[in-house]
């Protein structure tokens, strides 16, 4: 056995269940695949087995979208082992026949094939699982040792009477209340449909917990995923409401990358209303994740100090702002000398006639000539739909009525004068959130209100900014100290950070106090703001962290160096003055062995990367290899499998051989030491 809690510096690989391929899995992977995989991990030398989440995310493909963060995802159930199952034989080859042979697994198409089976052996079986669901039953049992499904199970069956739809979208129903969800589940005509779900998850419950204790026997640490976030079409947002702000997106400032930010439309937490229980709500989702887990990442764990969030009729993350964060008020803009008037230009958006006219000048006809006419009638659809003049001034403000991003979107105008007011809806320097209580916006200092200020002025301004910046690093510490003291104490498992992005001081400080693996990405840990944005040397990692060449988001060692990495740079860092421009085997093991001599406890490889030490396994297309391509919606991500099945890639003695050497790098030590 491994235990989490101690030194063991562990080789590691991250795996999805979806994509190994068993001896028994119809398509798709399945939690019982997990025993086999982790016999052929200890001929590996692999001491540690890292998934993305298993939830269930009904028909959406992302694990990190789930439904609930506690039911575990029917995709995963090995309905072969179910004894209600014996006599399906022929269902379980026909559905093996249409899926097996998959390069990747089709998401929706293979579990729909499972569920409409499942559905099969539960109508013709119903009765017998009910009786189980009697109070001295050994459904009935697991009911009682698992609470959260009976608001789980009635939540399925309405998402289901409402054709999946967003329970924001039920009627009726979208509202309950704790006693409601309870009379519902005790609704004795719907008892049948809510029991199947319950069994479902009974049977995924046994399935991963015997999984689990196989990797543990085999002397191997699994580790698990906890999303920080919930989807707001989920369970636990419908069953437990007062946990959640749904008038706020949790996302990602702008960047580089991103200018408009990141709005992952997902609701933030009420942290005091979580605190009033003492926070029963996470504890037993970690609670529950501990069945199976000896360790856990943290995801986003930056959401635990501060999390940029967006106003609700936004779509964009432009207007986010950080929560928690000292505001500046009133107040203290009226210290500075700026009156009612001047807290006005500086807060909300001020629209010179000229700009609306010149944003539509160029409108043309069918034909494709200019046209005043269309001009004309564009701007007067602005001024008269969602423009009010300041006196009888050239200026003009937004209506009250327009809230946000959503509203521009919705009227209609010209789509050139929708994209005009929608860079408009952005040029202030502070959003007003409350009253009397201001944000800076993210590129305030590119606004129409902050070029008008003095240079006395600005000065005055950033000052203050600063002040409260620093203000509000410190309550960030605070707040993420306390919550993240919660989840360590709340189970035994090793939590471990993705603190990946813009992260403040006080991230690192906290997390080495509270004894928190941080994550450490070789192509992005770098000296950002030094010449050459130099890597940061191997041997300078912190023990207390997880060091990785690739993740989940990202393409592949493989992709990055055939297609991204200035090459030169790299080979420079790692002591190799030069290596085949294509990957291959040869600079798989030179760079892998690089990352497995860091003075990171745990070093953690994706499956694929490890793959590649073997010139058997390389797809034609590297970026084939990709679990997920952020920022796309498709059928190709989260959808990746393995190759070949887990029985061939162990008979690659060469493979086997080349992955087992990583267990045996030495610790790089830092030099002077």
């Amino acid at each position: 056995m491994v235990n989490a809690q101690g030194n063991q510096r562990l080789i590691g690989t991250v795996v999805p269940v979806g994509a190994l391929r068993g001896e028994q899995s119809l398509g798709v992977g399945e939690f019982l695949d997990l025993v086999e995989f982790a016999q052929w991990c200890v001929k590996l030398g692999v001491g540690l087995i890292q998934l993305l989440p298993v939830n269930d995310t009904g028909y959406e493909s992302s694990p990190y979208s789930a439904l609930t963060a506690f039911a575990l995802h029917p995709l995963y159930l090995r309905i072969g082992e179910l004894p209600d199952a014996a006599s399906y034989t022929g269902d379980l080859e026909e559905i093996g026949r249409r899926f097996g042979p998959k390069e990747r697994f089709p998401y929706n198409e293979i579990l729909r094939a499972k569920m409409d089976l499942l559905k099969k052996i539960y109508a013709a079986h119903g009765a017998e699982i009910g009786d189980r669901a009697g109070p001295q039953g050994p459904l009935g049992k697991w009911i009682d040792k698992n609470p959260w499904v009976k608001g789980y199970a009635v939540y399925r069956r309405l998402k289901e009477e409402n054709h999946e739809k967003s329970w924001k979208e039920w009627e009726p129903h979208r509202t309950v209340t704790a006693k409601d969800v309870e009379a519902l589940w005790e609704d004795k005509k719907f008892r049948g449909e809510h029991l199947f779900w319950v069994w479902l998850q009974e049977a995924l419950d046994a399935q991963f917990s015997r999984a689990a204790a196989a990797v543990a026997e085999a002397g191997i640490l699994l580790k698990g995923d906890i999303p920080i976030l919930m989807n707001e079409d989920s369970c636990d947002v419908w069953v437990h409401p007062g946990y959640f702000r749904r008038d706020l997106s949790a996302g990602a400032p702008p960047d580089m990358y991103s200018p408009d930010g990141q709005n992952w439309g997902f609701p933030i937490y009420d942290w005091e209303a979580q605190a009033k229980d003492d926070y029963a709500w996470w504890r037993q989702r970690l609670k529950a994740a501990e069945k199976y887990y000896q360790a856990y990442r943290i995801d986003h764990v930056l959401g635990f100090f501060r999390i940029w969030a967006a106003p609700g009729a936004d779509n964009s993350s432009t207007l986010g702002r950080y929560i928690p964060a000292v505001p500046v008020t009133t107040a203290d803009l009226t210290a500075l000398g700026f009156d009612d008037a001047r807290i006005r230009w500086m807060s909300r958006p001020h629209i010179p006639t000229g700009e609306v006219w010149d944003a539509l000048r160029d409108i043309r006809d069918e034909w494709g000539n200019q046209n005043t006419a269309l001009t004309a009638a564009a701007a007067e659809g602005v001024f008269s739909r969602v423009l009010e003049r300041i006196g009888d001034e050239e200026l003009w403000l937004f209506k009250d009525a327009i809230r946000g991003e959503k509203d521009i979107e919705a009227q209609e105008i010209h789509p050139a004068a929708r994209s005009y007011l929608l860079r408009a809806w952005r040029n202030r320097i502070f959003l007003e959130y409350e009253k009397g209580l201001f944000a800076p916006v993210w590129f305030y200092r590119d606004s129409r209100a902050y070029a008008a200020l003095s240079g006395e002025e600005r000065r005055g301004l950033e000052e203050l900014l600063e002040k409260r910046r620093l203000a509000s690093e410190e309550i960030w510490e605070q707040e993420g100290k306390k919550l993240l003291s919660v989840l360590i104490s709340s189970s035994s498992m090793l939590p471990c950070a993705e603190d990946l992005g813009a992260v403040p001081a006080c991230v690192p400080r906290a997390l080495t106090k509270l004894k928190i693996l941080g994550l450490r990405v070789i192509r992005w840990f770098r000296d950002w703001d030094a010449e050459g944005q130099p890597y940061i040397p191997l041997e300078e990692y912190p023990e207390l962290s997880v060091c990785t060449p690739s993740v989940h988001d990202s393409s592949t060692l493989r992709e990055w160096w055939d297609r991204e990495v200035d090459q030169k740079h790299f080979c420079g860092f790692i002591g190799y003055p030069s290596l085949p421009k294509i990957y291959n085997p040869g600079t798989a093991k030179i760079i892998l062995h690089k990352a497995a001599a860091a003075a990171s406890r745990f070093r953690v490889f994706q499956i694929q990367d490890l793959l590649h030490l073997s010139p058997n396994w390389y797809a034609p297309d590297p970026g084939s290899e990709r679990i997920n391509v952020p920022g796309t919606t498709n059928d190709f991500n989260w959808t990746y499998r393995l190759p070949a099945p887990i029985s061939d890639l162990s008979l690659d003695e060469d493979l086997v051989k080349a992955v087992a050497e990583l267990s045996t790098v030495k610790r790089k030590i830092k030099r002077g030491k």
